[in-house]
């Protein structure tokens, strides 16, 4: 009788394979596709992403400027009650003073990564990155004009 195993090797590993508790059972699945990328070591790391910190940042310093910004208006509303010429000047100086340069970074830092980062696909027909939720993926920074029809239409509403 001959020996079905032509190496010792051969006969080391079917002894090792009997033994294994895997014996039987399926092997978990490994499902690694292509290179390792940056995003993936993030992905692993388990914490969010860049672009989600940076999106996360950009809606906080905006909901942070558009309370403050309707809370100005109102206190010079009820200072120049009867003024509402001079409470207009007024409230022009403040909103030529104030400073949207922490929010405008971040939004061009955005614009600028954001597609890259989220591994956003091409649109054949426009030849531009692919609509978010069905819009545009970037964000307009925050002008006076924007704070200033902000703070109208918050004080419309209520």
């Amino acid at each position: 009788m001959s020996d079905p195993y032509e190496s010792e090797t051969e006969r080391a590993l079917d002894f090792g394979l009997r033994r294994s508790e895997l014996r039987g059972k399926p092997l978990p699945r490994r499902y690694h596709a292509g290179p390792p990328t940056l995003e993936a070591y993030l992905r692993s790391a388990g914490g969010p992403l860049p672009y989600m910190t940076r999106l996360r940042r950009i809606e906080d310093e905006t909901a942070r400027h558009e309370r403050q910004l309707v809370e100005v208006r109102r206190g010079l509303e009820r200072a120049y009650a009867g003024e509402p010429q001079r409470m207009e000047r007024v409230w022009s100086v403040a909103l030529a003073h104030w400073d949207f340069s922490v929010v405008n970074d971040l939004i061009e830092r955005h614009n600028r990564w954001y597609p890259i980062e989220a591994r956003l696909p091409m649109d054949p027909k426009t030849r531009d990155y692919a609509l978010v939720n069905g819009q545009p993926y970037w964000r307009r920074p925050l002008t006076l004009e924007w704070a200033d029809a902000h703070a109208r239409a918050a004080r419309e509403a209520a």
